[in-house]
C-alpha cells in the first residue's frame, strides 16, 4: 500500500470526522470540573515529567469529563486517573516500545488480581506507577459500591486487557483479521465496556445483574462501543496503517473486500451511519423495568450515548490524535 495513497486516504479521513460529529444526534456535554481536574492531574499523580507532559497535552480529564459530566470534583479525579491507567497501558501494550506477549499477560493478571482482591493483592505482572495509580484509584469504588459492582467491572477490565494480550498475538503472528473478527476484538480493546459501569460509580445507582445484561441493554452497549470504536480508528487511520497490521476498521474493510483504501473509508461511514440509526432507534423502543429501575437505566444509556458523544469531541481537540477539524 503505498505512501500516496495513505496519505491521500488519512487526508480525506480526517476531512469526513468533522461531518460525523455534525450527524452525532447526542448533544454534547462536560463536566465543570473538567479543566481543574486535568491540572491536577498533570500536578499530582506520581509519575514522570515527560508522561506528565504528554498527559497534558492529551487532556484525559476532559474525556472523562465529557463521558460523565454530572461527576462530582472527587469522582471525575478518580474516573480520570482510571481514564489515565487505561491509556498508560494501552501504550504500553500497543506504542512503539510494546511490551511482550508475556508481559501483557502478567500485567492483564496483575490488575485483574487486584480488582477482585479488594485492592491489596499484589502480582509481579504489576509494579510500579501502574500499580499506585490502579491502587489508588481503585480505593474509592471498592468502598462505595457493591461486590457484584466490583467484579462486573473486574471482568470488564479482563474482557479488554484479554483483547489487548490477542491483538498484540495477531500482531505477532502478521494475523490480520476479517471484518468480523476484527469488529468483536475491538469492542473489547477500545476500553468502552470498562466505561459503562462507571456511569452506576458516579450515579450511586448500580443496576442488577438480570437488567444489566438485558439483551436489549446489551445491544444498546454494543452499537455504542462500534461507533466510538470506528469513529477512532477512521481518526487513527494514518497510525494504524503503519503499525497496526491490519487492526482498524478501515483496514480490514479494505482487504475483505478487495477495494482501495479510500472506497474502504466510505464503507466505514456507512456503516457509522447505519450503527448511529439503529443505536437511536432501538433507543427509543427500551422496555420499562418498573418504577424503582427505570431512572437509573436511563442514566445508564444515557451514559453509553455519552461514550460515543465524547470519544468524538474528545478525538478532535485531543493531542493524542491531532485531528484537524478543518473543511
Amino acid at each position: 500500500m503505498s505512501d500516496e495513497i495513505i496519505s491521500s486516504s488519512t487526508g480525506r479521513a480526517h476531512h469526513i470526522l468533522p461531518s460525523l460529529r455534525a450527524a452525532c444526534p447526542i448533544p454534547p456535554q462536560l463536566s465543570p470540573h473538567a479543566d481543574g481536574v486535568q491540572e491536577w492531574l498533570v500536578s499530582e499523580l506520581p509519575l514522570d515529567a515527560p508522561t506528565r507532559e504528554r498527559l497534558g497535552r492529551a487532556g484525559f480529564a476532559r474525556y472523562a469529563g465529557r463521558l460523565y459530566p454530572d461527576a462530582t470534583e472527587a469522582d471525575l479525579r478518580i474516573l480520570t486517573a482510571l481514564f489515565t491507567w487505561f491509556f498508560l497501558v494501552d501504550d504500553a501494550c500497543d506504542g512503539p516500545d510494546r511490551s511482550g506477549l508475556d508481559e501483557i499477560r502478567a500485567l492483564r493478571d496483575g490488575a485483574v488480581a487486584l480488582l477482585r482482591g479488594g485492592g491489596r493483592p499484589r502480582h509481579p505482572g504489576l509494579a510500579g506507577p501502574l500499580r499506585r495509580l490502579l491502587v489508588s484509584a481503585w480505593r474509592e469504588p471498592h468502598r462505595r459500591m457493591p461486590a457484584r459492582w466490583r467484579l462486573r467491572f473486574a471482568d470488564a477490565v479482563a474482557h479488554h486487557l484479554d483483547g489487548t494480550w490477542q491483538e498484540a498475538v495477531n500482531k505477532a503472528t502478521g494475523h490480520a483479521p476479517g471484518v468480523e473478527e476484527y469488529v468483536q476484538l475491538r469492542r473489547a480493546t477500545s476500553a468502552a465496556y470498562v466505561s459503562y459501569p462507571l456511569v452506576e460509580f458516579v450515579s450511586g445507582r448500580p443496576l442488577p445483574d438480570p437488567v444489566y445484561h438485558h439483551p436489549r441493554l446489551s445491544e444498546l452497549r454494543a452499537i455504542g462501543n462500534d461507533l466510538l470504536s470506528w469513529y477512532n480508528d477512521i481518526a487513527s487511520l494514518d497510525r494504524d496503517a503503519a503499525v497496526s497490521g491490519g487492526h482498524n476498521l478501515v483496514l480490514a474493510l479494505a482487504a475483505e473486500h478487495h477495494v482501495p483504501v479510500p472506497t474502504a473509508v466510505d464503507l466505514a461511514v456507512e456503516r457509522w451511519h447505519e450503527s448511529m440509526r439503529r443505536f437511536v432507534s432501538l433507543r427509543a423502543r427500551v422496555p420499562s423495568f418498573g418504577p424503582a429501575l427505570d431512572p437509573a437505566v436511563t442514566a445508564h444509556l444515557d451514559g453509553v450515548a455519552r461514550a460515543v458523544r465524547g470519544t468524538i469531541d474528545w478525538t478532535l481537540e485531543s493531542a493524542r490524535y491531532a485531528v484537524s477539524t478543518s473543511g
